[in-house]
């Protein structure tokens, strides 16, 4: 195989291309070196910020510089000199541009020593927080208020969800009435009751399938439940149907 040196002697030409490869390892070795040393930097900063993904920035007389880090792991490592172009020192790329490391490698003493002082500046941060804190107020008494009232709701609407689905004869369906200008809708589905939600789709579910309404929105509507059962035994005298009344107790 004829190299460039060849062909550039047979046409007489008289030019040599200088071999980089001494360069390119040099480079490499040194790029492997501050992988290495950098790597711990980040190590240390994600145990200091405490997730998966972080970064730091650090000045330093000859610029700034950036480490991130994925899992612990150093991403990379960004040298942005106050003259010239931005030279990432450790990449998931590609090398760095060897005039580039050089100017970095200048700096990085500056840089390991900004990460001590941002370090050392944390020492002793939290020798005076106390970790003695009062203790938490139970919601047992709540939740079990707010469980009662919901069970009677749901008792109730069971009722009325199965005579709603006799009537009706079909799986899924709805029953709905406005009480104090809100909308209240009972929906069933094969006479088990699905949802009671009251103001419409942004509203509130008194009853669901996945969570418990708040405390303060049960005392609210729970107030209000027995105007809905009046709408509904409203709506049962107004059919020609031998549907149930229901009586709260």
């Amino acid at each position: 195989m004829t190299t460039p040196s060849d062909a550039s002697a047979e046409l007489g030409l008289g030019l040599n291309v200088h071999d980089v490869d001494a360069v390119a390892d040099r480079r490499d070795e040194l790029a492997d070196a501050v992988r290495d040393h950098a790597g711990t930097i980040a190590y240390q900063l994600a145990r200091l910020q405490g997730g998966d993904y972080g970064r730091i920035e650090l000045s330093t007389p000859g610029g700034e510089w950036t480490v991130k880090h994925e899992a612990g792991e150093l991403e990379f490592l960004l040298f942005s000199p106050n003259r010239g172009s931005d030279t990432y020192v450790v990449s998931t790329k590609q090398p760095p541009d060897p005039a580039g490391l050089a100017a970095a490698l200048d700096d990085y003493a500056n840089m390991v020593a900004a990460w001590n002082d941002h370090v050392e500046s944390l020492s002793g941060v939290l020798d005076d927080v106390i970790a003695e804190f009062p203790d938490p107020a139970s919601t047992e008494g709540v939740v079990a208020e707010r469980d009662r009232v919901l069970d009677a709701v749901r008792e109730t609407c069971s009722v009325i969800a199965g005579e709603i689905y006799r009537y009706e004869a079909d799986d899924y369906g709805t029953f709905t009435a406005r009480v104090s200008g809100d909308r209240w809708e009972l929906k069933w589905e094969e006479g088990s009751v699905s949802y009671l939600r009251v103001g419409g789709s942004n509203g509130v579910y008194l009853l669901s399938q996945y969570a418990a309404p708040a405390a303060p929105d049960v005392r609210e509507y729970a107030d209000r439940f027995p105007a809905f059962v009046e709408a509904y035994n409203e709506f049962v005298a107004g059919v020609e149907s031998d549907l149930a009344r229901v009586e709260l107790r």
